[in-house]
């Protein structure tokens, strides 16, 4: 296994829920997949779980080194949660044309957040 690359990303609960309650659908549909919102907003702390999947987003972003440039859009990268609960990133678009190119074929995620935190980091690896 080669490390292509990893990111990390830290975000404020309170600044997501701010934004959340400020421009609702606009901004969950911009920046999050239907099954994002869906598993997100059933839990019982929805907003450090959309958090920690905005968190993850950009540190996916981070370990490709490219940042929002490019044609990237937020739903790019879906972070949803296998049957065991962890967190699994799947990409397409813009996002899996450059991990293509860099020869990344596995994003391994760990998300957390406690009190006014989510952070999120991801390593990218090819086989």
């Amino acid at each position: 296994m080669k490390v292509i690359g990893i990111g990390l990303d830290l975000v404020s609960i309170p600044r997501i829920r701010a934004m959340t309650e400020r421009w609702r659908d606009q901004f969950l549909t911009r920046l999050f997949t239907e099954a994002e919102r869906d598993y997100c907003l059933r839990r019982a702390a929805p907003y450090a779980s959309l958090a920690a999947r905005f968190a993850a987003k950009e540190a996916v972003l981070k370990a490709l080194g490219t940042g929002w440039t490019g044609g990237i859009r937020w739903v790019d990268i879906q972070v949803i949660n296998d049957q065991s609960g962890k967190p699994v990133a799947h990409v397409s678009g813009r996002v899996q044309e450059i991990m293509a190119g860099l020869g990344a074929t596995r994003i391994h995620l760990s998300l957390a957040h406690e009190a006014d935190y989510a952070i999120a980091e991801a390593m990218l690896t090819a086989d």
